[in-house]
């Protein structure tokens, strides 16, 4: 049967309703993605203020003084801390595991447990940093994590490649501080600083183009929000790791 201009205007007009309603559908999953990560955030600051502006409570997690050579604040992490620091990865692994039979509602508390947790491991950074530096150097990575996020969200290129060199890369970076741990060196804190920046930098815009391309406009609701969730894990991970590095290189101690 012949198709003629009345059917053809049917078609394109039904294909551009249905690309517009992905296009609706995948700007609702990314925003509940920034949603989460800016939530996260939120949270994980309240508790790290609350735990640095009140000593008692602080006590409970770092054993805080002045190294007398250096004359800085230091926090060192107590036992409890160390449980506090590190619960978000057993958390992490939870939710890998268990994914896929765990209910909407209880992903959500464990996020919301994760980021929180989180704060009380970044506490550290209001001990031993200036409010100040802190400040600017949050809007600094503020507008580096918005700017590679947008970038990995519009471009066209395949950063799949570049993705798994950063990830070996955070491997690395690794390795890099365990060894500065017991070998302690000036040079090679500097050099694992500007690695850290360059490899979350980076992987913020992977992360991005990830979260997109998990996005079907046929998933359901349930699994669209355990999408963005997991999504958000990554780039909150992201935003953190690029903060601690940008501290290390930019911040003013104590």
């Amino acid at each position: 049967m012949a198709i003629g201009p009345e059917n053809r205007t049917v078609y394109r007009t039904a294909a551009r309703d249905q690309a517009l309603g992905i296009d609706q559908g995948l700007r609702s999953y990314m925003l509940g993605v920034y949603n989460y990560v800016g939530g996260g955030l939120v949270l994980s600051g309240i508790v790290a203020y609350l735990l640095a502006s009140n000593p008692s409570l602080l006590s409970v997690f770092y054993a805080v003084g002045i190294d007398p050579q250096t004359g800085f604040h230091f926090a060192r992490p107590t036992g409890l801390g160390w449980l506090a620091i590190l619960s978000p990865l057993g958390l992490m692994l939870l939710v890998n595991f268990s994914i896929r039979t765990m209910s909407v509602g209880a992903l959500q508390l464990l996020y919301w447990v994760f980021t929180a947790l989180m704060g009380v491991s970044l506490t550290n950074l209001a001990v031993i940093y200036t409010g100040e530096s802190i400040a600017r150097t949050f809007f600094i990575v503020a507008a580096t994590f918005l700017g590679m996020s947008l970038y990995g969200y519009t471009t066209k290129r395949d950063l799949t490649g570049i993705g798994n060199f950063l990830i070996m890369g955070v491997w690395g970076l690794i390795i890099a501080s365990v060894i500065s741990w017991f070998f302690p060196s000036g040079a090679l804190m500097f050099a694992i600083s500007v690695a850290g920046v360059l490899i979350f930098t980076g992987l913020t815009a992977y992360h991005t183009q990830a979260i997109k391309s998990m996005y079907v406009a046929s998933d359901g609701r349930e699994l669209m929000v355990k999408k963005s969730i997991m999504g958000a894990i990554g780039l909150y991970l992201d935003f953190i790791n690029l903060l601690q590095f940008m501290l290390m290189l930019f911040g003013n101690r104590r």
